[in-house]
């Protein structure tokens, strides 16, 4: 098989040749965005008809997520062989995870406080109808502490691939991944196999994603037409509080750890243009999962450490949901004249920072945790009927929380790999000096097999970093 590598040309200096503009994928992603939004509003009833569209790419994708999360991080800690070694970068990534996100619980309820984009909104709490969010409701009610603990057993080993449940994925692929180190040579074959699985299940994602515009813009036209661009003109203050919030938490915060990891974060966001377009469209990271870990290997970051740190990411790292979650919370607390008490707020983060993890990058996720967060507050004077008055626009929040979600995961996977020495600093230049070009190259070829080298690196090992 091929190996894809940095075109040479970019390794030299000059970008690589550019294809007609109406074959580069996030162009295609970008005008099917502009039509469906054009459908909605002209023709509402017709923008909701083509739902289906974006149901079935994203149903596409979500089929072959639990079986490509399975192979890389079980190829990722068997290509690491060393289990100590394993447990350091899981416990670095956790650890970057967790003070990350609480930062960004934190950043939402500094912006809530600041800006109070719930003030003066006066809602009637008897006139909010309950019934539009009681699927809701139901489903966080549900989610006890002891229920998301259990929820991470599946009932077989098989079963967490028919949920398509990540957490349980996670759960199965660390243990299997830990026994194939374990036995060495004796495992040689299965490990093999699941290479050459995954190898396979990339290939069907290369030709899944080339069907994003379609899927991109079923999705958007039916947002339209459903809920109208008047609802964010309702609502745009929170709209706009919490994008602008997002916007200034990648380039602030995660802008800042990519300076000390050696990189510029504009630079990065040019290179996963693409993604981001395609999230955009779809409202959901997962249909970039495979692309974005080829991105992170092409850009320096360790097979091993991509394997185990980007999978894990889309559970355990999910700064936009965090964001979003204490954003709404106090919009929602504003809304209907509540105030809380510190004691509240301390409920608040913990947890928003326990239910964030099960969104998973999933379309509404983000809405049910928010369910989740409010009926655990104590003596909560907000009632969760009161998230009727964002229900409408949970769509366009949904596509912001997805996106920050995105950037986060990839920066942290490039910190990963520069903590554990494997980051291979010469390429990360090379691709940096040439974002956009570079990028758009990666993302229109199929994404890479999973045991591809770094370039200069002998097939199997970590190119060394400086």
């Amino acid at each position: 098989m091929a190996q894809a590598t940095i075109p040479a040309e970019a390794a030299h200096g000059a970008p690589p040749a550019q294809e007609p503009w109406y074959k580069v994928l996030y162009i295609q992603v970008l005008i099917a965005i502009v039509l469906g939004v054009a459908l909605g509003y002209f023709y509402p009833e017709a923008g909701k008809s083509v739902k289906w569209l974006g149901d079935a790419f994203i149903a596409l994708i979500k089929m072959m997520i639990a079986p490509i999360i399975f192979c890389t991080i079980v190829h990722g800690i068997a290509s690491i062989g060393d289990l100590k070694k394993v447990g350091r970068v899981g416990l670095k990534a956790l650890i970057y995870f967790e003070v990350v996100s609480t930062l960004a619980l934190l950043i939402g309820i500094l912006v809530g406080e600041i800006i109070q984009p719930g003030a003066g909104f006066n809602a009637d709490v008897s006139k909010l109808d309950a019934k539009a969010v009681e699927g809701y409701a139901s489903k966080a009610a549900a989610d006890s502490t002891v229920a998301h603990i259990l929820g991470l057993i599946p009932k077989s080993f098989f079963d967490a691939f028919a949920t398509g449940d990540l957490l349980q994925v996670l759960l199965i692929s660390i243990l299997t991944g830990v026994v194939v180190t374990g036995l060495g040579e004796r495992a040689a074959g299965v490990s093999h196999a699941i290479d050459t699985a995954g190898q396979i299940f990339f290939r069907i994602i290369g030709l899944i994603v080339k069907l994003a515009p379609i899927g991109a813009f079923g999705a958007m036209a039916f947002t339209i037409g459903q809920y109208g661009i008047g609802k964010v003109v309702d609502l745009a203050w929170l709209v706009g509080t919490f994008y602008v919030t997002a916007l200034l938490f990648v380039i602030v915060v995660l802008g800042t750890i990519a300076r000390f990891s050696g990189f510029s974060i504009f630079r990065f966001l040019a290179y996963i243009k693409d993604e981001l377009l395609i999230v955009l469209g779809t409202s959901s990271s997962e249909t970039v999962l495979p692309h974005i870990m080829a991105k992170m290997r092409r850009l320096g970051a360790s097979d091993s450490v991509v394997g185990l740190v980007v999978p894990t990411g889309y559970s355990f790292n999910l700064d936009g949901t965090n964001i979003y979650m204490t954003l709404a919370t106090l919009f929602l607390a504003q809304a209907v004249g509540a105030d809380l008490t510190i004691g509240q707020y301390a409920t608040i983060i913990l947890v928003a920072m326990l239910t964030s993890k099960g969104a998973s990058g999933v379309t509404g996720a983000g809405f049910i945790t928010l369910a989740a967060t409010l009926a655990a507050i104590p003596n909560n004077p907000v009632p969760v009927a009161a998230m009727t008055l964002v229900l409408g626009i949970d769509k366009f929040m949904s596509e912001c929380r997805a996106l920050t979600n995105l950037v986060g995961n990839g920066v942290a996977c490039v910190v990963v790999s520069r903590w554990e020495g494997e980051l291979d600093k010469d390429k990360l230049n090379q691709v940096m000096a040439h974002p956009v070009a570079i990028g758009t190259q990666i993302s229109d070829a199929p994404p890479a097999p999973l045991d591809e080298p770094a370039a200069g690196a002998a097939p199997g090992k970590v190119a060394p970093a400086e």
